[in-house]
């Protein structure tokens, strides 16, 4: 009995063990301890060893061979150095071979995680990186994070939210950055963080924070030689400053620029540098159209900040929505080194309850700002301690499109789809990958239009529930909030119509635009019809190319968001013989929430813009 019992307990240890809880995110190699690899004893050399299915790699040092990049030749890797030859291992892994190198030097991760565990806006458990339980290997955990953050080449990590704790750049916390980044340095990866502009009366105990003040020079060259003192590859600063309540140069009536200077002047003598956000609105912008506000705040700051300050601004102008137009400031910042921000975790595109994969917001994106013209990119980060990572397993495919854009931006969103797929859920047989990808890859491909047009579609934007922005309210209002906070100030639906004027008969929103779009969206016969209500104010009788009115037209997208998610499900029900059970009953369960959601968008934006469109109709 005790033999019997023993065998049981034994067999379940392996179930457990072979468990598809998708913590191996998309590197599922499999173990063959094949391949003799010469070369340099490195990572490279070790991931070869253990899951190339060759026979033989040779790994040079090239040192004529541009940082980062790698060439895979004849079963030889040749690169710079052994980071090189680490990116050169894993697109070996992929399949790939010939020469590759990133478009971006700055590859970065912004993690919005805080000192007590919590992330805001994320949606996959608490931090990896502070206050972790006493039950987890933290140094454990953080390894795997670097190694799949290098497999797909991302080179930088912001550990702690912009809406930073000055405690972050305490002894303690500095102690345990310095740990965090030993782990992370092997895998090519640099440390970075967010800091509270006013730390240094938090924790200097001075009277202000002053950039000009030469006691807070002083306190800020001083933390920077502290930090590097222990950390000499530390990357730099990121920085909200003046916004959404925190602390910055406007307090002491300075500018960005002489805020960031300070910063820079500080970190500089070590390679150091500061990422100064531009999303900042409100306080000194009364009246003015939101989304003008960067602009407004930055533009005569243009060409004035230090040349290791990088600006960096969200893909839009409004805040990570669905759908939005490029944000003008990356026409506006003419002599200032820009970075994009695109947001992993999805705030608002159904968090990680929704499957929504957001290559093709970044790529709608690109093809408006072209790569060449930034100097890094920055992505939100989506990871948390649920086993999977990201809380839904195809949430998964967002953190891995985003460093392959950051790497080469010019591949397609369907083919970073397809290659995810086939390393995240494929099959080996017979040497081949046997799996129904088609159907998959077309719910991928269709989840972001699905998700457009079950929540805000033809440029409608900004009408979730206030605060944690899920789930629709485009009736919201609260006298206490700011106006721009409020749903009702995006649609601004009455008996005449729908939609924002941002025209030049509206908030002129649209010469901050460079030529042709600066005319393409001020014309409501020329705007593209998916930005139509985000320039312009539309009767609801308007004529759309298709014939129908305005009405008739966001009936149908919320109609056809719906249907797209319940063609979802059919697709998610016929792959269930390909994909392991417990990947598949958690995503199942998580679509079934998303149509479910998806109907109460329809239902009720559907029902509350009726209200207005129908005495519009008489």
């Amino acid at each position: 009995m005790k033999r019997l019992v023993g065998l049981i307990v034994a067999f379940a240890c392996v179930l457990t063990s072979m468990a598809e809880d998708g913590s191996r995110l998309w590197l599922r190699y499999e173990r063959v301890n094949k391949a003799v690899v010469t070369g340099p004893d490195c990572i490279a050399a070790d991931e070869l060893r253990n899951y190339y299915r060759g026979e033989q790699v040779s790994l040079v040092i090239d040192q004529t061979m541009p940082e980062d990049a790698y060439r895979i030749e004849n079963q030889t890797i040749c690169a710079k150095d052994e980071r090189g030859l680490m990116y050169g291992a894993y697109a070996l892994l992929r399949g790939e071979t010939g020469y590759s190198a990133p478009q971006w030097k700055l590859r970065i991760l912004n993690h919005w995680d805080n000192l007590d565990g919590s992330i805001e806006r994320g949606y996959a458990g608490e931090s990896i990186f502070w206050n972790t339980p006493s039950t987890i290997s933290r140094s454990q955990l953080i390894k795997e994070y670097a190694r799949a953050n290098a497999s797909i080449g991302i080179n930088g990590t912001v550990l702690n939210n912009v809406n930073a704790s000055p405690k972050m750049l305490s002894a303690s916390y500095i102690q345990q950055v310095k740990e965090i980044a030993d782990i992370l340095r092997p895998y090519g990866i640099r440390v970075y963080l967010s800091v509270n502009f006013a730390s240094p009366m938090a924790l200097g105990g001075l009277k202000t924070a002053d950039p000009l003040d030469a006691k807070v020079t002083a306190w800020w060259r001083a933390k920077a030689k502290e930090i590097y003192k222990q950390i000499p590859d530390f990357g730099g600063f990121l920085v909200k400053a003046n916004s959404e309540g925190q602390p910055g140069p406007g307090d002491y009536h300075r500018t960005h620029a002489e805020g960031a200077n300070m910063l820079a002047d500080a970190v500089k003598p070590y390679g150091g540098i500061i990422m100064w956000r531009s999303f900042v609105y409100g306080a000194n912008h009364k009246g003015e159209d939101r989304v003008k506000q960067a602009v407004s705040e930055f533009v005569n700051d243009d060409g004035k900040f230090r040349d290791n300050v990088i600006l960096q601004s969200k893909n839009g102008p409004l805040d990570f929505q669905p759908r939005e137009p490029y944000a003008p400031i990356f026409d506006n910042m003419k002599r200032t080194p820009q970075m994009a921000e695109l947001q992993i975790t999805q705030e608002y595109l159904g968090q990680s309850r929704h499957l929504v994969y957001l290559a093709p917001i970044w790529q709608e994106f690109f093809g408006y700002v072209k790569p060449d013209r930034l100097v890094g990119i920055a992505g939100v980060a989506n990871i948390g301690l649920d086993k999977n990572w990201c809380g839904h397993h195809f949430s998964q495919a967002n953190w891995y499109a985003f460093g392959r854009l950051a790497w080469n931006p010019h591949l397609t969103s369907e083919e970073i789809a397809e290659e995810w797929l086939r390393v995240t859920f494929g099959r080996m047989e017979n040497g081949k990958w046997n799996m129904e990808n088609g159907e998959l890859l077309s719910l991928m491909m269709r989840s972001r239009e699905a998700c457009v047009d079950y929540m805000m579609p033809l440029g409608l934007h900004h009408i979730f529930k206030f605060d944690h922005h899920y789930g629709p309210e485009p009736d919201g209002f609260k006298a206490e909030y700011p106006l721009e906070w409020c749903p009702v100030y995006y649609h601004q639906a009455d008996s005449l119509g729908i939609g924002f004027d941002r025209s030049h008969t509206g908030t002129n929103a649209t010469a901050q635009y460079a030529e042709p779009y600066r005319s393409l969206y001020d014309d409501i016969k020329t705007c593209p019809e998916h930005y139509l209500l985000w320039f312009h104010h539309v009767p609801w009788t308007y004529r759309m190319r298709d014939g129908r009115t305005l009405w008739e037209n966001i009936q149908s997208h919320y109609d056809q968001g719906v249907t797209e998610v319940e063609d979802f499900l059919r697709i998610w029900q016929e792959a269930r013989p390909y994909i392991d059970e417990q990947r598949w009953k958690h995503t199942d369960e998580r679509l079934h929430h998303q149509l479910e959601n998806a109907r109460e968008w329809r239902q009720v934006c559907l029902d509350y813009f009726r209200s207005f469109a129908e005495g519009g109709l008489k």
